[in-house]
């Protein structure tokens, strides 16, 4: 059969585009390697067979503001969100919490009680948010340039101060923190969260990253999918399929069929090929689309060359712990947050993401955590706790702050005194902890790029975040869109524009660049030759 679409990779995005294409009356094969949909949105009963974990990634704040994925009414697929008490809780070493509320006033008064003047300086920060905050996630959530979205932002600026507000948006979230607030409970809320990326807190851009997810921390929250984080996905899968869309799982595609200068279709491990009359989707990491998938002849001279600069961001180690009761946590707060950051101040996660930047290993890792069940008491037996932290470690290993006991090469041995180094940062904040454990399952690098080929070396987010590799220059310089050198053929994951995060905007992107183009009988004008190689 000849498709009129084929979507390689059943992750978020490949399952948006598939979606799109769907909608808009065409054939659509999706191909996946592993034996199930999800990419990085799954879980699984591995860790203890009474206790639901979520094998990557578990919180989405995006996925709940995307206007892409609100459009697929995935409610009317058996898609439910469940919130924590609190969003997000943050221990600090005299065992007071800061704590962020989906009620700005309560955020803002629990700042307050730590350092006078702050609930205020937050409150301020919130109005801005409200005139410049839906212009801005529209902005980086629709192809680049965004011209309706970037006209209604050039607009709200000039009401929140203009130049004024956008020197601090690309103002580092360690000098964003220290200029606005007095204390460190407000401090840290917004460097954990741009901690999220691998962005160093001193850098260009982490500010409007810290900023930008504690604000939808307080406008959407920070929901997770009832029953697991692959209802998510498993959702997405269901509306496709009840349209008529085809998944084929446990099909690794192998090579990307071009003649002339355009695809023609694809070819699996098992020697099929599947030919595509229109487009063919690639929700792959761009090393893998340009290297793998594609005939070296059919890749232009000056996309190998920009390829040799694409950065990846770090490896990540996550462990997942299967817990008789409740964190003891030294000074819990009265509602729990469903996530947790650990670090004892702005200065330590600034210290932990420059030893990765360097190549070290953290002596003293940055970890985020969720406490899964208190988020959604479908995970694990009543009165336990589904929890899971991780910690970013280099690609590239050249020492280890700590101990020196950890070499980088990340085989069993490596990852469980890794995963020993972060349960002891926990122990100390809740005493007791290692008692509770009932299971406990270690991810390292090579784990996770096993399970999902798109996390290459333990990356999250299909390249590094940092302005360098952001907007025009996601994943080549002079690019920006889904479009290839190859007619018919998208690039549509993390590595293209906007990046990581479950937001399906990299997915819907292309899948949109593929109709325009079907309807236009030709290439995207204004997408430039040079930048293509062609």
């Amino acid at each position: 059969m000849t498709w009129d679409a084929v979507v390689v990779g059943a992750g978020p995005n490949g399952l948006v585009a598939a979606n799109r294409l769907l909608d808009a009356g065409w054939s659509v094969l999706v191909l996946e390697a592993q034996p199930d949909v999800g990419g990085a949105v799954r879980s699984d009963r591995d860790v203890h067979p009474d206790f639901v974990h979520d094998t990557f990634s578990a919180f989405y704040p995006l996925a709940a503001i995307s206007s892409t994925i609100a459009s697929f009414g995935l409610e009317n697929h058996g898609l439910v969100w469940r919130h924590a008490p609190s969003v997000l809780g943050h221990p600090l070493p005299d065992g007071s919490w800061a704590v962020l509320h989906r009620d700005r006033e309560m955020t803002a008064a629990g700042l307050d009680a730590h350092h006078a003047g702050d609930g205020d300086a937050w409150l301020e920060m919130c109005s801005q948010w409200d005139r410049v905050g839906p212009h801005l996630v529209g902005s980086l959530l629709t192809p680049f340039p965004p011209i309706r979205h970037g006209a209604g932002m050039l607009a709200a600026l000039r009401r929140v101060g203009g130049l004024d507000f956008v020197k601090t948006m690309l103002t580092p979230a360690g000098e964003m923190t220290r200029k606005r607030f007095g204390g460190e409970a407000a401090r840290v809320l917004i460097a954990g969260n741009a901690a999220h990326a691998d962005i160093p807190l001193e850098a260009p851009g982490s500010g409007l990253l810290g900023m930008l997810l504690a604000m939808l921390g307080q406008t959407v929250g920070f929901p997770v999918p009832e029953g697991g984080a692959g209802e998510l996905t498993q959702a997405m899968a269901r509306r496709f399929r009840a349209g008529g869309g085809e998944i084929r799982t446990s099909a690794e595609v192998t090579r990307i069929e071009v003649e002339g200068r355009r695809v023609t279709g694809v070819r699996t491990t098992d020697g099929d090929l599947h030919p595509v009359r229109r487009a063919v989707i690639a929700d792959v990491v761009a090393t893998a689309l340009y290297h793998q998938l594609l005939d070296p002849a059919a890749v232009p001279s000056s996309v190998r060359t920009a390829l040799e600069s694409f950065e990846l961001d770090p490896g990540t180690v996550k462990v997942d712990w299967a817990l008789d009761g409740p964190i003891p946590w030294t000074g819990a707060p009265e509602l729990a947050p469903g996530t947790v950051h650990v670090a004892d101040s702005v200065a330590d996660m600034t210290l932990a993401m420059s030893q990765v930047q360097a190549g070290a290993v953290p002596a003293a890792p940055f970890m985020l955590s969720g406490q899964m069940t208190s988020s959604d008491p479908r995970r694990s037996p009543a009165g336990t706790e589904s929890f899971w932290a991780y910690a970013h470690v280099p690609q590239r290993t050249s020492s280890d702050a700590g101990d020196g006991s950890i070499r980088g090469t990340w085989d069993r041995d490596d990852c469980e005194r890794f995963a020993d180094r972060m349960q002891a940062r926990l122990e100390r904040l809740a005493p007791g902890f290692g008692a509770k454990v009932l299971a406990r399952r270690v991810l390292g690098p090579h784990e996770m790029e096993a399970r999902n080929a798109n996390l290459v070396g333990g990356a999250l987010n299909g390249g590094t975040a940092q302005l360098h590799q952001q907007l025009v220059f996601r994943p080549l310089p002079g690019l920006g869109r889904a479009e290839t050198p190859i007619r018919g053929l998208f690039l549509g994951s993390a590595s293209a524009h906007p990046g990581g995060g479950v937001h399906g905007a990299c997915g819907d992107n292309a899948a949109r660049a593929a109709l325009w183009h079907a309807r236009a009988g030709r290439f995207l004008p204004g997408v430039a030759r040079d930048s293509l190689g062609r």
